[in-house]
């Protein structure tokens, strides 16, 4: 039971899908560099913006679209190109204590991507609900992996969570705000 998503409203895909496709990929990916270098130095992992942009991503492109953009930025990065937080580029990040909430993200955007095709991105309680359960997930694979670094237990808590914890609630706020919001925007100059 998918829906339109906010991209595909605004873009329709009849229209050279291959083409938008691509230039919608490559703009999600530019909003998600621009959020991790929206950046506050942490030790071991920094706080960025990278998880409200990846977000906004998923949620304005849906499943599809939202993984396949979320993986090329990943490429991007993994190729070399200065995508990430502070200055790391290639294979650094993904063996470093980012790495694991670095993968993270593609289940991030398969979550939100998955409500915002259901239509859920046009209801702030729902999209909430999705990108809580999608922020929480991310944590996941994080901290497992950032647990090789500092190790496990109240070290990791301390280093992985804590700093986070606020920092997450409102991004995941803002991010669900955004949706609703945009739609509305579309609706006011659409009708």
């Amino acid at each position: 039971m998918a829906t339109e998503t906010l991209a595909a409203t605004l873009w329709p895909s009849a229209t050279r899908s291959l083409t938008r496709n691509v230039v919608l990929a490559f703009a999600g990916v530019c909003l998600i560099t621009l959020g991790a270098k929206a950046s506050v130095p942490f030790w071991p992992v920094p706080l960025t913006l990278q998880t409200l942009a990846v977000s906004v991503v998923a949620a304005a492109y849906g499943l599809r679209l939202g993984v396949a953009t979320v993986a090329l930025y990943l490429l991007t990065g993994l190729l070399g190109a200065p995508v990430f937080a502070g200055m790391s580029v290639g294979v650094a990040p993904f063996l470093g204590p980012t790495g694991g909430f670095l993968a993270g993200f593609l289940v991030m955007a398969a979550i939100i991507g998955a409500a915002a095709d259901r239509g859920w991105d046009k209801a702030w309680p729902k999209i909430l609900g999705a990108m809580a359960l999608a922020n929480v997930i991310v944590f996941v694979p994080g901290l497992i992996w950032l647990g090789t670094f500092t190790g496990y237990g109240a070290k990791l808590l301390q280093a992985g969570v804590a700093p986070f914890a606020f920092g997450t609630l409102v991004k995941t706020a803002l991010a669900a705000a955004i949706m609703p919001f945009a739609w509305g925007l579309v609706q006011r100059f659409r009708g």
